[in-house]
């Protein structure tokens, strides 16, 4: 019997230091950079996402916030298939009435406490649905504060408007950043506060967090207009992004950039700026209105020209992408609703046609092996409306797809466009079936895809 009695209490012990070492030896993991492909728990990880810029501002207890909708928000999306987010992570109380406020940054080295609850609490869910995070820091463009906050903090004021210069020369305000030391130190201090925070809901340091995919430098960090800057800014991305691997070992870190769009359409000055070891994937966006390609009040004589300047415009940035020998993601992409109307229920013909076109494109080159690995849509306004007759956002309006310098609803997926959301809902399913049909390319392999 007292043998018997041994041997049971060893097998019950032997069950909880089993217990025990899974629950005090677990591993997060993380996604990675394989070749020219991302990987995640040992396979090929491919994806179709969206921007989702306001998620911490949904996520806060303040102003603004709104945790129910937040979790319908994401419950819809991950229904979708949409499991790859980027989000705002930084932004700064600006010098610029069209600016977004509350910003979690007042001042340097002061924060808004809510927003940034509000960030635990959107990571915190979104891990609970297996989704992934891709996390902007700051903005070269003014509508959250950005470098051209930056610039003023650093310099006392002074800051450049560009709806009195016009945005020439806000743009040379802002790209002056990269020579501004001080302006640079206090980024930098705010990235060392944001990656060593730990998350009030999980627990996880931001440094340890499976949520997050990658730290993204900026939105959109142009060099300037002219190559004034060019290479202070060579400098700031690889300096920057080796700051953010010495903070975290565990995170991808990329650009944010749009491609040849924002290297001053230079090729060279692509290569040059994005060929760092720090760098370990590429982005680019894609914007036909914004670039003069399209007119969505006379989409007749704009939409053919529009669809073949937007194909060539993803395989030229593909092609960089191999040469580089680094994976690529087409992060912001978007097309105003017919006749560029922006409410609900308003057709969206054109738009689905265009999704369902480029879409088809990074699918159909991924699955080729080209080092193309996703793509985020902009934006999921969801259950977001337009309060006004202006469709200018004001404070206290929900948040949106379009940052509150845009029309509402310029750009924005609602949760009742069915018609888009099917696209999307295909294109991440035909994404997503990559991961378990790819095999890793070896470099010579990407090579022979391509010609």
């Amino acid at each position: 019997m007292r043998k018997s009695f041994l041997l049971a209490q060893l097998l019950l012990l032997s069950l909880f230091l089993s217990s025990c070492s899974t629950l005090f030896f677990w591993q997060p993991q993380f996604i990675k950079v394989n070749g020219t492909q991302l990987e995640y728990k040992g396979k090929p990880y491919y994806f179709t996402g969206t921007n989702l810029w306001y998620g911490c501002y949904l996520g806060s207890k303040g102003p603004g916030g709104d945790r129910a909708r937040l979790k319908r928000e994401l419950d819809k999306l991950k229904s979708m298939g949409v499991t790859n987010l980027r989000i705002l992570g930084g932004s700064n109380l600006s010098y610029l009435g069209s600016s977004l406020k509350p910003a979690i940054q007042i001042k340097p080295g002061v924060y808004n406490k809510q927003l940034l609850d509000g960030l635990d609490y959107l990571l915190s869910e979104m891990h609970k649905r297996g989704m992934h995070a891709v996390i902007f820091l700051t903005n070269y463009w003014q509508w959250s504060g950005g470098m051209a906050q930056y610039n003023d903090w650093a310099n006392g004021g002074g800051g450049v408007r560009p709806s009195i210069s016009g945005y020439g020369p806000f743009m040379d305000y802002a790209a002056s950043f990269y020579a501004n030391k001080k302006a640079e130190t206090l980024f930098y201090n705010y990235v060392y506060d944001l990656l060593n925070r730990k998350n009030k809901y999980d627990g996880f340091y931001y440094r340890d967090d499976p949520t997050i995919m990658a730290w993204e430098l900026a939105n959109e960090p142009r060099p300037g207009r002219n190559t004034e800057y060019l290479h202070l800014w060579y400098h700031w991305i690889d300096s920057t992004a080796h700051y953010i691997h010495i903070l975290d070992p565990n995170h991808l870190v990329t650009t944010g950039s749009e491609g040849t769009i924002g290297t001053l359409q230079d090729t060279t000055y692509f290569l040059n700026g994005f060929k760092t070891k720090y760098i370990n994937y590429l982005t680019f966006h894609l914007w036909p209105k914004n670039w003069g390609w399209f007119n969505a009040k006379d989409i007749s004589g704009t939409y053919d020209s529009t669809v073949i300047k937007a194909l060539n415009y993803i395989g030229l940035q593909i092609h960089l992408a191999r040469e580089l020998n680094k994976p690529i993601v087409m992060e912001e992409f978007g097309l105003p609703r017919d006749n560029e109307a922006y409410d609900p229920g308003t057709p969206t013909t054109a738009r689905d046609r265009y999704f369902k076109t480029i879409l088809s494109a990074v699918y159909d080159s991924a699955a080729a092996g080209a080092p193309i690995v996703g793509s985020n849509f902009w934006a999921w306004a969801g259950e977001g409306r337009p309060q006004h007759a202006d469709h200018v956002w004001q404070p206290g309006d929900p948040y949106m797809g379009d940052p509150p310098q845009e029309p509402q609803g310029l750009n924005s997926v609602y949760n009742t466009d069915t018609s888009t959301i099917a696209v999307l809902e295909k294109s991440s399913a035909e994404m997503t079936g990559l991961d378990k049909t790819q095999k890793f390319m070896k470099k010579e392999e990407v090579a022979q895809t391509s010609r």
